[in-house]
């Protein structure tokens, strides 16, 4: 996990730019996907990026558990909310769910609360 949010950001805009300029079709598509399946829909953006959350914590990684903090405080996402959100993620991953649990809480101390 990087040190700070910023870290994280810089690390991930550059390497998305120069997997995104290595111009290889489906890696293309798959991020395109990625992106289009946020957007609001049948549900609504602020609930995807909740369930993204969740997916994240539950499959343990720390990178996505930061992208989705930072998209659901974009969408104006609450402590509360975001506390119900890791509750679920403890239900359905068990205790292994605890130690990304601390970083994603540790890191949204990083966050503007809403």
């Amino acid at each position: 996990m990087a040190d700070t949010l910023e870290e994280f950001r810089r690390f991930r805009e550059k390497m998305n730019a120069a997997i995104l300029a290595a111009d290889n079709l489906p890696i293309k598509r798959f991020f395109a996907l990625d992106t289009r399946t946020y957007e609001a829909g049948a549900l609504p953006v602020r609930t995807k990026e909740l369930l993204g959350l969740v997916a994240s914590m539950v499959l343990r990684c720390d990178d996505c558990v930061t992208y989705h903090l930072v998209r659901c405080r974009e969408e104006g996402v609450s402590d509360a909310e975001l506390y119900d959100a890791f509750s679920v993620a403890l239900v359905v991953g068990g205790s292994i769910v605890i130690p990304h649990l601390r970083r994603a809480v540790a890191r949204l101390e990083e966050l503007p609360a809403t």
